[in-house]
């Protein structure tokens, strides 16, 4: 995954954009910090808006207050890491946000940060997967990395072999790919629950690869800019999903997310929902 993926990939937020993007980021972290968590209590001075003033930032940042108010108007051009880093402390930012903060300036976050081993799947987990030979299944990790699945997922939704691992993942597939994007005739809702999910899991923490994907998918596709800022933190384990299939047109699926012990994994399951023609469909695609 590139560090600057709006200069490498289709369909990024415009260059002429990141200005507008960068104000809006910063504006909208400063309001929600509470001075007196930042040791800038003023007692008897009420405030006519919320957050921190520009000036307190810049204070923080040990920077101007010109300077950072040049920042906040978008001319993020001659900002150094240094100040980057600065300002990411300075406005509280968890991992996703400052990802996404560097990469909206075009720099890279040479800060050491620790890295994870890739989550393996326990044989008798691969073995279940195998066994449910009418039901697409999958197992997603801590962040929704797909690990494993079943031969019917891949006729349900395409061939995850055949896609690098650091790409398979099924929020970005849901927002990036236009295979899985386009099985659902009803994507919104799905995809909010995994942004929701997502946002519970990171909880302003998360691995390097989380965060450049965070910010991937922040630049590249404005639902999901809209709805990572509304931090909303509630999501649904089941339900009915409305998918089509180009061999089979439209058709329903009840699905439930169960997890795991121990590993925290994700079983997610699509079973045909009674007395409907799924069971067939899903028959007729495993063929």
């Amino acid at each position: 995954m590139p560090v600057c993926p709006w200069e490498t990939m289709g369909g990024m937020t415009p260059h002429a954009d990141r200005p507008r993007e960068l104000a809006a980021f910063l504006k909208a972290h400063r309001s929600r910090l509470d001075p007196a968590d930042v040791g800038l209590s003023t007692p008897g001075q009420p405030r006519r808006v919320p957050g921190l003033r520009r000036e307190e930032v810049a204070q923080l940042a040990s920077i101007s207050t010109d300077y950072y108010t040049r920042l906040e108007q978008g001319r993020l051009a001659g900002a150094s890491p240094g100040v980057l880093d600065a300002l990411a402390g300075a406005l509280r930012l968890g991992e996703d946000e400052r990802s996404y903060l560097f990469q909206l300036a075009g720099k890279t976050d040479q800060r050491p940060r620790k890295q994870t081993e890739p989550e393996g799947v326990r044989p008798q987990l691969q073995q279940l997967l195998d066994n449910l030979r009418d039901s697409p299944a999958l197992v997603l990790g801590r962040y929704l990395d797909i690990l494993a699945w079943n031969p019917l997922a891949t006729a349900v939704f395409r061939d995850f072999a055949r896609v690098p691992r650091l790409e398979r993942n099924f929020l970005r597939m849901l927002f990036l790919d236009p295979q899985i994007r386009g099985r659902y005739t009803d994507w919104a809702p799905l995809a909010r629950i995994c942004v929701g999910f997502v946002r519970v899991t990171t909880n302003g923490h998360s691995e390097p690869r989380i965060s450049s994907l965070i910010g991937e998918l922040s630049l590249t596709d404005a639902d999901f800019r809209t709805w990572w800022a509304e931090q909303h933190t509630s999501y649904e384990t089941n339900g009915t999903k409305h998918l089509t299939h180009p061999d089979v047109g439209d058709y329903a699926l009840d699905w439930q997310v169960l997890q795991t012990l121990g590993e925290q994994q994700l079983l997610m399951v699509m079973t045909a929902p009674p007395q409907s023609d799924s069971l067939a469909v899903l028959r007729r695609l495993a063929r």
